[in-house]
C-alpha cells in the first residue's frame, strides 16, 4: 500500500473539552513519524519475504537440475521435466501476484463500472474447469460499484482456495444483507481454526494444511482478495462454514435501487 503522510489531525476524531464542547485530537509530529517507520518496516519485511519465496523456488529448480547433471545416467527425464515445469509454475505464480500488487499499490486509478454481481459470478464460472463441481445459489440484481476484473480476481482466489481444500462440495452464494452484497465462498473441509482466520490474509502465510495440498501456492492469494475488497470498500473475513469447513464472505455496498450506495469514482486497479 502506497505510504503516505500521516495528517496532524483527526477531523473526525474529537477529545471532550468541557462539557458540550470538543476539539480535534491532534497527532504530534511524533506520532507521524512512528506511522512511517511503520510502514517503512511493513514494506522492507514485505522485500524480504518476496526475496524469500523466490528465491526458495529457484534454489528447488536448480537442485533438481544440478543432481540430474551429475548423474545423467541415473535422471528419470520425463520426472525431472514434471519437477522442472512445475516449479517454474510456481515462480510464474508468485510473479503474476507481485505484479497484482504492484498494480494495486502503484497503478494509474481506474473508473468502476456497475456490475451484477451474480452474473457475473455465473459467467466465471462458466469458464472454469474444476475438479468439484461449484453449487450456485444467486440472488438476481444484486448491484456494486467496482472493476469487474478484480472482482472476478477475488473469486478466483477464493475459489481455488475451497477447490484445494474441500471433499465433495464447493458452494457460491450471492445476495443482499444489511444494505450490501455479499458473496460468499464455502467448502466441506476441514475449515481455518479461530486462531488462524486473520493471519491467513497476511502476505506469504501459508499454513501447514495448504502446504500439504498444494506446494505451488503463493501465500498471496488471500491478501490480495482481501486488499481488492477494501479498495472497493468493502471487508472479506473467514469464518466457519454450516458444512464444517471454510467460508469467505466478501461484503460489497449495494448500488442504484438496491442501497443508494455510489462506489468512488475511480481506484487503483
Amino acid at each position: 500500500m502506497t505510504a503516505h503522510p500521516a495528517p496532524l489531525y483527526d477531523d473526525e476524531a474529537v477529545r471532550p473539552s468541557g462539557a458540550g464542547s470538543a476539539v480535534p485530537a491532534f497527532r504530534t509530529t511524533g506520532d507521524t513519524v512512528r506511522d512511517l517507520r511503520r510502514e517503512l518496516r511493513k514494506r522492507r519485511r514485505f522485500a524480504s519475504d518476496a526475496s524469500h519465496e523466490l528465491r526458495t523456488a529457484v534454489a528447488g529448480l536448480r537442485v533438481e537440475l544440478e543432481e540430474a547433471g551429475l548423474h545423467p545416467d541415473e535422471t528419470d527425464l520425463g520426472g525431472l521435466l514434471v519437477r522442472a515445469l512445475r516449479g517454474i509454475d510456481r515462480l510464474d505464480a508468485i510473479l503474476t501476484d507481485l505484479r497484482v500488487l504492484a498494480e494495486m499499490e502503484g497503478g494509474a486509478p481506474v473508473r468502476p463500472e456497475q456490475v451484477d454481481l451474480a452474473g457475473l459470478v455465473r459467467e466465471e464460472i462458466g469458464r472454469r474447469t474444476d475438479r468439484t463441481a461449484v453449487r450456485l445459489r444467486l440472488e438476481p440484481g444484486v448491484h456494486v460499484e467496482a472493476v469487474p476484473i478484480r472482482i472476478i480476481r477475488v473469486l478466483n482466489n477464493l475459489l481455488d482456495n475451497a477447490q484445494r481444500h474441500c471433499r465433495r462440495l464447493v458452494e457460491v452464494r450471492v445476495c443482499r444483507e444489511d444494505g450490501h452484497a455479499v458473496l460468499t465462498v464455502t467448502d466441506d473441509g476441514e475449515g481455518v481454526a479461530e486462531p488462524d482466520r486473520e493471519e491467513i490474509f497476511q502476505r506469504f502465510t501459508r499454513l501447514e494444511a495448504a502446504r500439504h495440498l498444494d506446494r505451488s501456492g503463493t501465500g498471496l492469494g488471500l491478501a490480495i482478495a482481501r486488499d481488492i475488497a477494501q479498495a472497493h470498500g468493502g471487508s472479506l473475513h473467514a469464518a466457519v462454514a454450516e458444512t464444517g469447513g471454510a467460508s469467505f464472505v466478501l461484503r460489497l455496498p449495494l448500488v442504484g435501487r438496491n442501497g443508494g450506495h455510489r462506489g468512488p469514482e475511480a481506484m487503483s486497479p
